[in-house]
């Protein structure tokens, strides 16, 4: 008797314990940050995860910009819940995933989140463990994070798969996003990073301020910074600001949005080209920073 009973706890154990299904895959987790404010990181940040949804794939889009969180604002949506409701409330991540269009989940940013690196450890938990069910039920999670770099959100771009750079043709913007790419650097030398111009007068002038910033990366942090494209200066993407609609549904045919069709593609092909079994998946170097 006593043998069944040690058993049976032995098996609540192990089935607590178990990883998820090895034919699940994690999703991939893609921090989009920029240097400083007003590039546009967001509204790229949305209408791409919405071209990646209509490509078939699943997407959460979590908006960590403390502060000045803003997808809900693009979507025209009311807020009804915010990430800092996992914790004063207790909900579920489910609970407070909100649906955008085509399907889109997302979770609108709080002023939580800033604190999650100094919670207890029930908190912490709390969140790790949702935040890992999350990660096997989508392909990609997209982390909109705010503008420039605090310790907390250092912390959680370093555990994303990769890092999209977002910048205008602009010197203080170009400036900005170095410093930026150069903070991450001296912390994390392998994470890749893609870069986004964005509101481009033209492919050339694009294609010379992405000359310019590879250059000088390769020059100084002997990195390669891969180009994933640009989206031109398009009236129609703030006439979708103001309409409260992304622009990849509202003027599906506008320049930006078949420029942002190109860099989908590109990023897609480039990823699976890319694709390497790695250990140090998003969730073990996020859970890592915990300790």
């Amino acid at each position: 008797m006593n043998d069944q009973a040690r058993l049976l706890r032995e098996q609540v154990i192990q089935s607590r314990e178990r990883k998820p299904s090895t034919n699940k895959k994690e999703a991939k987790a893609i921090a989009v940050m920029s240097g400083k404010g007003g590039v546009g990181k967001s509204n790229f940040s949305l209408n791409f995860s919405l071209t990646l949804q209509k490509k078939g794939y699943k997407v959460l889009l979590f908006d960590m910009d403390i502060g000045m969180a803003n997808i809900d604002i693009l979507l025209g949506n009311t807020q009804r819940y915010s990430i800092i409701h996992l914790f004063e409330a207790g909900l579920s991540m489910n609970d407070i995933i909100q649906n955008g269009p085509e399907g889109l989940a997302y979770i609108a940013g709080g002023s939580g989140l800033k604190d999650i690196f100094h919670f207890d450890v029930r908190k912490r938990n709390h969140f790790l463990s949702q935040l890992q069910e999350l990660s096997f039920q989508y392909d990609y999670i997209l982390f909109d994070m705010g503008a420039g770099i605090t310790s907390e959100s250092l912390q959680m771009i370093l555990s994303c798969n990769e890092i999209i750079l977002v910048t205008l043709c602009e010197p203080t913007a170009m400036t900005d996003a170095y410093s930026a790419l150069k903070f991450i650097h001296r912390h994390n030398q392998d994470i890749p990073f893609q870069l986004i111009i964005n509101r481009a007068m033209n492919t050339k002038h694009a294609n010379d301020t992405a000359d310019r910033l590879q250059s000088v990366t390769q020059q100084f942090l002997k990195r390669d910074l891969f180009h994933l494209g640009s989206l031109p200066d398009d009236k129609y993407v703030s006439k979708a600001v103001m309409e409260q609609t992304p622009f990849v549904i509202k003027y599906p045919t506008c320049q930006a949005s078949k420029g942002l069709e190109v860099i989908t593609t590109r990023y897609l092909n480039e990823s699976n080209s890319s694709d390497t079994k790695n250990t140090y998946t998003f969730m073990n170097k996020l859970r890592g920073l915990f300790r």
